[in-house]
C-alpha cells in the first residue's frame, strides 16, 4: 500500500503511537524458526511458511542473503547476481577507487555497462549453503564440570575444526562452528565463498551519507545509504578468483521488490548477520561497560576525529585517504554514547540486579544438585569482574588510544621481524612486510599521524592505571613533563623514525633482510611501540585472559540457569556474525515526553533539512532539480518519494545492508541503522524505543534510475505491486511472475 493522502495519512501516524507499537526482541536462528517463531510470525502478518525462509532442499530467502566483506550484510535483488547493501558498508571498496581526479566518494559512480564494474580485491560475499546443530559431536568427550576454560576451549576447537572438515570434504564448500548460549549449543555453518565482487554503483556522499555525523543513529533519517555491487562466478556458476571471463553469479532465489509500499502495522522481517549482542551480561558486566569501558573509548575517539575532522577539511588528499577510518571510527563513538544514554534511562544495572536476586532465590531453594550447579555462582562472577577493571581499563587505553596511532599500529606490525628464529623466516616475514608498505601508506597523513599520537599519548599515560603503564612511558612522562610534552615527543618521534614514508620504511626492511635486525630494533617507533606490547602482554593480557575465562565459564552456567529457570520463556542466542532472522512491524514511537515520530520521511524534508554550508546536508543539484520538477516517475506517492521508515526489529552491527522483507517475501528497504534511543539494545532491550531504521527500496529505486540514469539496472529486477504516481498507474519493471501466468493463461 503507497502513502496515502494527507487526511489519512495523519490516521495512519496516530496508528503508529499506539501502545501496542512495541518492538520485538529476538535475533533468531534461520534453522528454528518453525518450531520456535513461525506461529507468531504469521500472526503479524507473515504469509510465507518457515521453509520459505530458510530451506536446504529449495531456494528460499536466505539463498537471496548474503555476508558482504567481513561486517555486514547484503542481498540479491537479480537473477544476475546483483546484490544491494549499504552505502557505508561499501564505502572503503568506493573508497579504494577513488582519487582527486576521480572522486567516487564524492560524485558517486555508475558502471552504465557491464565492462565498467569495477573489481575488488580481497571483498567476498558468503551464502550459507545449510546449518546444523552440532551441539553433541562438540561436546563428545568434553568435561562438564573440572576442566579450565582454555582446556575446554582446545577441545571444542579440535571437535569444531573435526565436524566443519567432515562436512565439506570433496567439496568447494567451507564450514565453520560457532558456540550458541555462552557455549552451552553450537552450529556448523557450511558456506559458499564468492571472491570476484565487482563495484556497480554508488550515489555521491551528498546522498549516500547524506545527514552525516549529524544524523547518524538519529531518526528521522533522510540517507541514501545504499551502493551496488555484482557478484560474478566461473563458467560453471561457483565461487572463482576474479578474471575478465567470470560470468554473473546465477542465484537459486533472488528478492522480488515491492512497489506497494508500508503502512503502520505492516510486518518486516531482517535477515542478516548481526555481529555482536551481550544481553545475557550480569549487573557487573553492564557496570563495566556503562561506566569504565565506554567512556574510555568515547573519549579517546573523540580527541582523535576532531583531529581527522580539521586536517580532512583542510585537504582534499587527506579527506579521500582518511574518510573509510574517520566513517568507521565515528560510527561506535556515537553508539557508544548513546548506549551509555540509554542503560542509564532504564537504570540496566539494577534491573541485572533484580533479575540476579530471583535468580539466586532460585538457586537456593532447589534440590542438592542445582544448588550444587548455581548457588554459588553470581559470588564468583562479582569476584571475577572486581578482579578485571584495571586490566579491562588498561586494555581500552593500549587498543583505542596506544594503537589508534597508525604509526604505532605499523611499527606493531613489524615486531616478528626482530623476533624471527632463522633466516627463512626472517625472509617471509620481510616478504610479507614488503607486501604490505604500498597498502599502508597509501592511506597515510604523517602529518595528521604527528598530530593523533601527540593527544593519543596524553590520554595513554594519563589514563591507564600505573601500575599497568610501561615503564619506557613512564620514562618518556618525566623527560617531556611540561603543558607541550607529548606534542614535543611526537615532533621527534616522526622526525626520527623511518617508518612514516614508504621509501623509508622500505630501506629498513633491505636492511632487515640482509641481517641487520638493529635497523628496525633501534628505530625510536619500533621501541615505543615494543614497550606498549610488551607489556601489554606481559602484564595487562594474562590477567585480563585469566578473569575472562572465569567470566566466561561462569556465564556459560548462568545463562544455562536462566533457562531452567524460565521454562516459559523462547531464548535466543547472543548475536555473533551467523545469519539471524529478526521480525516485527512497522511502527512509530515517543522517544520523550511531548515528541512523537513518525513511521517514515520523504524527499520533502530533504530539501528542507538542505544547507549548502554545511558539509552533512549539501543537496545535490541534480536531486534538486529533479524535486523541483516532481520528476519522480513510477516511485512517486502522494508527490513526493519515500526515502525510510522505522520499524521495531531487532538489529545490531553487521545488520547494515540487511534486506527488510515484507510478509509475502518481497524486498521493501535495506536496513541501515538504529534510533539513538535505541542503540542499548545489544545489552538491554527497552520494546518502547528500540527501532531500526531502514533505506525505502522506492528511494534506492528512484535514485539509480531518474537520478543517475542507470536503468539498465532497474531492468533486470524483478518489481511487483503497481503504485499510482501523480494519478496514472506506474510502470512496472521486469515482471516474471506476471509473464508467467500471462504464458499460462494463453496456454
Amino acid at each position: 500500500m503507497p502513502i496515502p493522502n494527507r487526511l489519512a495519512l495523519l490516521a495512519l501516524t496516530l496508528l503508529s503511537f499506539l501502545p501496542s507499537a512495541r518492538a520485538d526482541e529476538g535475533m533468531w536462528l534461520p534453522l528454528l524458526l518453525k518450531q520456535l517463531n513461525e506461529a507468531d510470525m504469521r500472526q503479524k502478518g507473515l504469509k510465507l511458511m518457515a521453509e520459505d525462509i530458510y530451506s536446504v532442499n529449495k531456494g528460499s530467502l536466505k539463498d537471496a542473503v548474503v555476508q558482504f566483506g567481513g561486517g555486514c550484510t547484503g542481498e540479491i535483488i537479480s537473477d544476475q547476481g546483483l546484490l544491494l547493501t549499504n552505502h557505508h558498508c561499501g564505502y572503503s571498496s568506493i573508497q579504494s577507487h577513488s582519487s582527486v581526479e576521480k572522486d567516487y566518494l564524492t560524485n558517486g559512480y555508475w558502471a552504465m555497462s557491464p565492462s565498467e564494474e569495477l573489481p575488488n580485491q580481497g571483498l567476498t560475499a558468503t551464502f550459507i549453503v545449510r546449518m546444523e546443530d552440532v551441539t553433541k559431536q562438540v561436546l563428545q568427550d568434553v568435561p562438564a564440570t573440572g576442566i579450565a576454560e582454555d582446556a575446554r576451549e582446545r577441545l571444542v576447537q579440535q571437535h569444531s575444526q573435526q565436524v566443519a572438515q567432515a562436512a565439506v570434504q570433496g567439496t568447494h564448500y567451507r564450514a565453520f562452528v560457532r558456540p550458541m548460549f555462552g557455549g552451552n549449543e553450537y552450529y556448523l555453518f557450511v558456506t559458499e565463498v564468492f571472491e570476484d565482487v565487482r563495484l556497480v554503483g554508488a550515489p555521491p556522499s551528498s546522498i549516500g551519507k547524506f545527514g552525516g555525523d549529524t544524523d547518524n543513529w538519529m531518526w528521522p533519517r533522510h540517507t541514501g545509504d545504499f551502493s551496488l555491487f555484482r557478484i560474478y562466478a566461473g563458467p560453471d556458476n561457483k565461487p572463482a578468483p576474479y578474471s575478465p571471463q567470470n560470468k554473473p553469479f546465477k542465484p537459486r532465489h533472488h528478492l522480488p521488490i515491492s512497489l506497494s509500499g508500508i503502512k503502520p502495522g505492516d510486518f518486516t522481517l531482517v535477515f542478516g548477520f548481526p555481529g555482536r549482542t551481550n544481553e545475557y551480561l550480569t549487573s557487573w558486566g553492564v557496570d563495566e561497560i556503562y561506566s569504565l569501558s565506554d567512556p574510555a573509548k568515547v573519549k579517546v575517539r573523540d580527541t582523535k576525529l576532531q583531529i581527522l575532522d580539521a586536517d580532512m577539511k583542510a585537504s582534499d588528499k587527506v579527506r579521500i585517504q582518511y574518510a573509510a577510518k574517520y566513517a568507521s571510527l565515528a560510527n561506535y563513538w556515537k553508539k557508544w554514547q548513546g548506549e551509555m544514554r540509554g542503560l542509564k534511562r532504564l537504570d540496566a544495572v539494577t534491573r541485572k540486579q533484580e533479575q540476579e536476586a530471583r535468580f539466586q532465590q532460585w538457586s537456593t531453594q532447589g534440590d542438592a544438585a542445582r544448588r550444587a550447579a548455581y548457588a554459588g555462582l553470581l559470588p564468583e562472577m562479582e569476584k571475577n569482574y572486581r578482579a578485571e577493571r584495571d586490566v579491562s581499563l588498561a586494555r581500552d587505553y593500549v587498543t583505542e588510544a596506544a594503537l589508534g596511532i597508525e604509526l604505532m599500529l605499523y611499527a606493531n606490525s613489524l615486531l616478528p621481524l626482530a623476533d624471527a628464529k632463522n633466516t627463512a623466516d626472517r625472509t617471509a616475514a620481510v616478504q610479507k612486510a614488503r607486501n604490505g608498505v604500498n597498502g599502508f601508506f597509501k592511506n597515510y597523513s604523517k602529518p595528521t599521524d604527528q598530530k593523533v599520537a601527540a593527544a593519543l599519548l596524553a590520554l595513554y599515560a594519563e589514563n591507564t592505571p600505573p601500575t599497568l603503564l610501561p615503564d619506557y612511558v613512564k620514562a618518556l612522562q618525566k623527560q617531556y613533563a611540561g603543558k607541550n610534552g607529548w606534542t614535543a615527543y611526537a615532533e621527534q618521534l616522526y622526525s626520527k623514525s623511518k617508518l612514516t614514508t614508504p621509501e623509508s620504511a622500505t630501506a629498513v626492511l633491505d636492511e632487515v633482510a640482509k641481517g641487520n635486525v638493529t635497523a628496525l630494533t633501534n628505530d625510536p617507533a619500533y621501541q615505543l611501540a615494543s614497550a606498549i606490547v610488551t607489556n601489554y602482554r606481559a602484564n595487562i593480557l594474562p590477567p585480563y585472559q585469566i578473569a575472562n575465562d572465569n567470566i566466561t565459564l561462569l556465564s556459560r552456567t548462568y545463562i544455562a540457569g536462566l533457562r531452567q529457570m524460565q521454562t516459559d520463556k523462547k531464548f535466543y542466542p547472543d548475536a555473533n556474525s551467523t545469519l539471524r532472522v529478526a521480525y516485527g512491524q512497522v511502527a512509530g514511537y515517543e522517544p520523550r515526553d511531548g515528541v512523537q515520530y513518525a513511521y517514515y520521511t520523504t524527499l520533502d524534508g530533504i530539501m528542507e533539512k538542505a544547507d549548502p554550508t554545511n558539509p552533512d546536508f549539501q543537496v545535490p543539484a541534480r536531486l534538486a532539480e529533479l524535486y523541483q520538477k516532481k520528476d519522480y516517475g513510477q516511485y512517486a506517492v502522494d508527490g513526493t518519494v519515500p526515502v525510510a521508515f522505522i520499524a521495531t526489529n531487532h538489529t545490531t552491527g553487521g545488520n547494515s545492508g540487511s534486506p527488510v522483507i515484507n510478509g509475502r517475501g518481497e524486498l521493501i528497504g535495506t536496513n541501515f541503522d538504529r534510533n539513538w534511543e535505541g542503540t542499548m539494545s545489544d545489552i538491554m532491550f527497552d520494546p518502547n524505543q528500540v527501532r531500526n531504521i531502514t533505506l525505502d527500496v522506492r528511494y534506492m529505486l528512484f535514485v539509480v534510475d531518474k537520478y543517475a540514469g542507470a536503468t539498465r539496472l532497474i531492468q533486470e529486477m524483478t518489481l511487483v505491486g503497481k503504485p499510482e504516481a501523480e494519478g496514472k498507474p506506474a510502470k512496472e519493471g521486469k515482471m516474471k511472475k506476471a509473464k508467467e501466468r500471462k504464458m499460462k493463461q494463453k496456454a
